[in-house]
């Protein structure tokens, strides 16, 4: 089984998404063979990739951070998704935080990159804007000598 973990921004704007869904959806149903995919269901990346990863027939593991992560949704429509997809997860990692911090959410980007056989990373080039951003994790991944395919549109911003 191949394990595919995904990092990425939450800031996604509107002229990037159908870029980012087609490099997901290339990476992830273009593979054969069962597959295992690793998120945290963070609104943006994460939830894009899960809708794909669930799309393309894959077990879906939802890393949380915190105690608290679902507080952290402050829009419906994201605690929705995030609530439905956890629901459909066949397995749940719960991290030992009881609070959302960077450390948290750097613990579970670690965690991600830790158990996964390739990262899919939806970043555009620049430094986390936080501890445990997409940057970090990225960096993180490499230094374990993990795959990792940056899908992003050139010349967009992040939000």
């Amino acid at each position: 089984m191949e394990r595919i973990g995904v990092t990425g921004h939450r800031g996604i704007p509107p002229e990037a998404h159908a870029h980012i869904r087609a490099g997901m959806r290339a990476a992830l149903c273009g593979h054969e063979g069962s597959m295992e995919a690793l998120t945290s269901l963070a609104a943006g990346a994460d939830q894009i990739f899960a809708d794909l990863a669930l799309a393309c027939g894959a077990d879906l593991t939802v890393v949380i951070p915190s105690d608290d992560y679902e507080t952290g949704f402050t829009d419906p429509g994201e605690l929705a998704r995030y609530q439905r997809f956890k629901s459909l997860a066949t397995k749940e990692v719960q991290l030992a935080f009881p609070y959302s911090t960077d450390e948290a959410y750097y613990a579970a980007g670690a965690y991600i990159a830790d158990h996964c056989d390739r990262l899919l990373a939806v970043w555009d080039g620049r430094p986390a804007r936080g501890h445990g951003g997409t940057g970090d994790i990225v960096r993180y991944a490499r230094g374990l000598g993990r795959p990792v395919t940056v899908i992003w549109r050139a010349g967009i911003e992040r939000l």
